[in-house]
């Protein structure tokens, strides 16, 4: 049986779709700058075909991107290696609208799909565990998410969920050829995520709606280029006015069972200490 290659083996997605392969007993390798079972940078091509050595499968995810990465060019090219190397089916973390002219996913994705092998794509909404891993737990830990949403509602979708559709999607025939939006089962503001993570966790916790310019001026002080920092304000803005608020069933087609609520993720980082 040839490996399971998980690209960003270490991450939040990378590192739970390994745990559950390993757990289901089958042959995987993490591949990461640091950390994975194999040294991976995509800005290395060197580092390319040792990763790729007896994989039959790959999990693909592009990673925060360095100065002077191209977005556009490094993970299409990867992929055509790995189907020159033996690799027969392809699972792509992509993002919402990455299907659209000048998204910076839409050149992987067309890659992936164009490969002429197995392939599936997700489009996961903002991950619930941004708020216990990510950059919102700052804020957290703060007591102020301090993000310009406004009231915007958006259904965060639990990474543990995200893992579970990609390790099928990386073992299972039928999922070939699929294209998965996944989202947690209902909208809420980042307001109300906050009053949750109070509630469970005893700290004051609360959503300031930020100006987009502060949020963005606190962004490259912490270490994000400006691109970078307007970027994510403009996603964020886009939640204030409706965007990004609808649901979808990919969970529930990939594994007939609907996504994890919120409310779940909540009580479960709460217990794991991640805000203590």
């Amino acid at each position: 049986m040839k490996n399971i290659l998980v690209l960003g083996g270490t991450g939040k997605t990378g590192s739970r779709i390994a745990r559950q392969l390993k757990a289901a007993g089958r042959p995987v390798r993490t591949a990461s700058r640091t950390g994975g079972d194999i040294r991976f940078d995509l800005d290395d091509p060197a580092t390319w075909e040792p990763a790729l050595d007896g994989a039959g499968a790959v999990y693909l995810v592009e990673p925060g991107l360095r100065p002077g990465a191209d977005r556009q060019a490094r993970l299409p090219r990867f992929v055509t290696e790995a189907v020159t190397a033996g690799v027969r089916r392809l699972v792509l973390l992509s993002a919402p609208r990455a299907g659209e002219q000048g998204h910076p996913l839409h050149a992987v994705e067309q890659a992936v799909r164009g490969s002429g092998v197995d392939w599936v794509i997700l489009r996961p909404n903002w991950f619930s565990q941004n708020f216990s891993e990510g950059p919102w737990r700052p804020g957290v830990l703060a007591g102020s998410l301090a993000v310009p949403t406004g009231d915007g509602r958006t259904p965060f979708v639990d990474a543990e969920d995200i893992a579970e559709v990609a390790a099928a999607a990386l073992t299972e025939d039928r999922h070939s050829g699929r294209i998965y939006a996944l989202t947690g089962p209902r909208a809420i503001s980042f307001g109300e995520a906050a009053h949750l993570i109070a509630r469970a966790t005893g700290r004051r916790v609360q959503h300031v709606d930020v100006d987009p310019d502060t949020f963005v001026r606190r962004q490259v002080a912490a270490g994000a280029s400006p691109a970078v920092a307007r970027l994510f304000a403009d996603i964020l803005m886009a939640i204030g006015r409706g965007s990004g608020a609808a649901l979808s069933d990919g969970v529930q087609r990939a594994l007939g069972r609907p996504p994890r609520p919120f409310e779940d993720f909540v009580t479960e980082a709460a217990a794991a200490g991640h805000w203590t």
